[in-house]
């Protein structure tokens, strides 16, 4: 049906924007969308396949999961730079607050610091990471530990890097706006010849925000190159260095500390703590390398190589709750301790790739191995205060000094952890209608962990089978129905290589499975809904024995069920959409214990998990140079964490853009975010670190084609 122009798409998208949050609504993103051919848009918002789920290129609707790609244009359009901006519209995904020094998604009700990989390689390093070079953001969701290893129990978040790839990049990107935000990016790339290319991708930001008193700086530079190495194989090298140095920001307390459930009530831009004594630094220096060999009768060969240097300090002067005075009034507790850690992360995967036809059926044959190494020093001091660690409520910056020591319950450890894996899988097309995707991998996993104090070692060596499952039925041509079923494993190293102890190191790792039936159907040849029905089990989980605090076994930890739903694509040439929701439910199965006097009861609601969340974005382009753009992120009432004791409540933001295309080659965007201004808590890292959301902000863009 033809549009009316401007006006009733616009307002037909306003009208449902502002109806979501009466009923929980919609929420994350999803896939890409084909383009509109609008000066500078070469790209849409709709994906329609993958070579991260399967290690193979395939359809989306040939993988029998739930995955969100977040495209390059819909990164530009809406202005994210982190993955925090990306997961507030994924379905299914939250985002904590990570101590305001680490990306933290929460995944099905998992949360995760180390389920990050880069060009399909493990990125798992806790630090905030920025989009500059990203091409896309694939999300895969439910655990995914056949094509990725260890962890990713309840979802994994893969970059795709922006590579030499034999075309011509000339763009230069400006941002400048709110709280002194100042950010530019270039992308620059060239053929080398008829076989040969390269691609520089950079970054530098200086940038304040509505936080009292919190820095930002931030830069990267990422070359690549691409270049034949005979007749059927090709070659794609790279190294980039990024370093992020910031002020950690864990946000304000609650009033828990008076039997108040709730969040202090003060100005959003309150900072408690001292900035000044709470500086993070972190830089990555990593170096890629993969090689691609065509072996003819359709057999291929993939070897990727990955090593990467990580430095990462932060120290943190920060509110640790609220405490009345004995004279009337109330103060704030602060507390202190600071972090370093340094990684090296070494790892190489070879695919062999075979595509070939058994009697009727047709098979892609997936056999690859993964052999790694990470070596990790951590220390953490803990802070003592000069003079008293309560200040007033009204002015709760700290201005004494802070000394810091390793105390015997602080890290001071090495570890060292080796992996070899091993998987094959087969993604089998019994006829047009049906098809399956089987896998099966096996990882053998060992760490040591030495305590630097005592000498101590302690080490945990495991074998780790996960397999796969799905089933993809295609009744009509463009919709498919699947079922699918996987498995994840985290060993008791945890995600983080260093929480061997005691009993624990003695334990089977914990396991996670994964139920999930879904449908992929495209309504237009540019619109694609997509919808998934999931529950996700965790069991093993390390409970202290209630009559002996010396002894532990393992129970059934969690469950969380849930429903997502994603649209995305274009309702018309001139008018794209994405719109989500999910509808989430998530509890503690058994009561855990990690003393004989801490318990968390079973049926206690998940940490961050809201029933309902939802978000929608549209862009209406009314001529080849205007355009508007208008979103709705809405998020129920969560707890901020498994105490059940504080309560973030559900918001809705509304946010907006205006395009304008100046000439086919030089682009300028206006982006507001919080564009009625509503106060609200965006994230938890526990129960007096809540981080409050961002007040409207307007930020002015511009894009160079050259």
């Amino acid at each position: 049906m033809p549009c009316t122009p401007c006006r009733t798409p616009l307002a037909g998208a306003l009208a449902i924007a502002l109806s979501l949050p009466a009923f929980a609504a919609p929420a994350p993103y999803t896939a890409e969308l084909d383009a509109v051919n609008v000066y500078g848009q070469p790209e849409g918002y709709r994906a329609e396949s993958t070579v991260t789920a399967t290690k193979t290129d395939t359809g989306l609707r040939d993988v029998p999961q739930a995955i969100t790609v977040v495209t390059r244009e819909a990164i530009r359009d809406q202005a994210l730079h982190s993955l925090t901006d990306v997961l507030r519209l994924v379905p299914g995904v939250g985002v904590a607050q990570g101590e305001g020094h680490r990306d933290a998604p929460i995944f099905r009700g998992n949360t995760s610091t180390s389920d990050m990989f880069v060009d399909g390689i493990r990125d798992d390093v806790q630090y905030i990471r920025d989009l500059y070079n990203v091409e896309r953001v694939e999300v895969l969701k439910g655990p995914n530990a056949m094509i990725f290893g260890r962890g990713g129990v309840g979802g994994i978040i893969n970059r795709v890097s922006k590579v030499a790839d034999g075309d011509a990049h000339r763009e230069l990107s400006l941002q400048a706006g709110s709280w002194n935000r100042s950010r530019a990016a270039f992308d620059i790339g060239e053929p080398l010849g008829a076989e040969a290319s390269f691609r520089v991708t950079g970054l530098y930001e200086d940038s304040e925000s509505f936080r009292n008193a919190f820095e930002l700086e931030r830069s990267g530079i990422n070359p690549t190159v691409n270049f034949a190495a005979g007749d059927a194989t090709r070659v794609t090298l790279g190294y980039e260095y990024f370093r992020d140095h910031r002020v950690a920001d864990r946000g304000v307390p609650s009033l828990l500390g008076i039997g108040i459930g709730r969040p202090v009530d003060v100005a959003p831009d309150t900072f408690f703590g001292s900035p000044e004594l709470s500086p993070i630094r972190a830089s990555v220096s990593a170096f890629n390398a993969l090689v691609e060999h065509e072996l003819g009768n359709g057999v291929s060969l993939r070897n990727r190589t990955r090593y990467a240097d990580y430095d990462r300090f932060y120290q943190n002067v920060y509110p640790d709750g609220v405490a009345a005075n004995p004279g009337g009034g109330l103060s704030a507790v602060i507390a202190a301790y600071n972090s370093s850690m340094k990684r090296e992360n070494l790892f190489n995967q070879t695919d062999m790739v075979f595509d070939f036809d058994g009697g009727e059926m047709r098979h892609t044959v997936l056999v690859g191995a993964e052999f790694g190494r990470q070596q990790t020093d951590n220390l953490r001091q803990t802070g003592t205060f000069a003079q008293s660690n309560r200040v007033p409520l009204e002015n709760p910056r700290y201005a004494g000094e802070v000394t810091f020591a390793n105390r015997p319950s602080d890290a001071n450890n090495r570890s060292v952890a080796d992996v070899a894996g091993l998987y094959v899988q087969d993604q089998i097309v019994f006829s047009p209608k049906w098809q399956a995707v089987l896998g099966l991998r096996y990882d053998r996993f060992e760490v040591d962990v030495r305590d630097a104090r005592t000498g101590l070692v302690r080490s945990s060596s495991d074998g780790l089978w996960s397999p796969r499952l799905g089933v993809i039925w295609t009744p009509v041509a463009p919709l498919s129905l699947y079922a699918s079923y996987s498995t994840a494993a985290l060993p008791r190293a945890g995600e983080q290589l260093s929480s061997l102890s005691g009993v624990s190191a003695t334990l089977d790792p914990e396991e996670f499975q994964n139920y999930e039936i879904g449908a992929k159907w495209d309504v237009a040849p540019g619109l694609a809904l997509t919808a998934a029905i999931y529950r996700l089990d965790r069991s093993n989980v390390f409970t202290v024995d209630p009559l002996d605090n010396r002894n532990a076994f393992l129970v059934d930890g969690q469950r969380s069920t849930g429903l997502e739903l994603s649209l995305a694509g274009e309702i018309t040439d001139a008018w794209k959409i994405i719109a989500s929701y999910a509808y989430q439910k998530g509890e503690i199965l058994s009561d855990l214990r990690t003393s004989a006097t801490s318990v968390t009861p079973a049926g206690t609601r998940l940490a961050q998990l809201p029933r309902h969340s939802a978000a929608l974005w549209n862009r209406y382009d009314f001529t080849p140079q205007w355009g508007l753009g208008l979103g709705v992120v809405y998020r129920d009432d969560v707890f901020s964490t498994l105490s059940n004791d504080v309560t973030l409540d559900a918001f809705t933001r509304v946010d907006a853009a205006v395009y304008y295309a100046v000439s086919p080659n030089l682009q300028l965007q206006v982006n507001i975010e919080n564009l009625f201004d509503r106060e609200y808590f965006a994230s938890a890292h526990n129960d007096n670190n809540l981080m409050p959301g961002s007040p409207r902000g307007i930020y002015l863009g511009v894009h160079l084609d050259f």
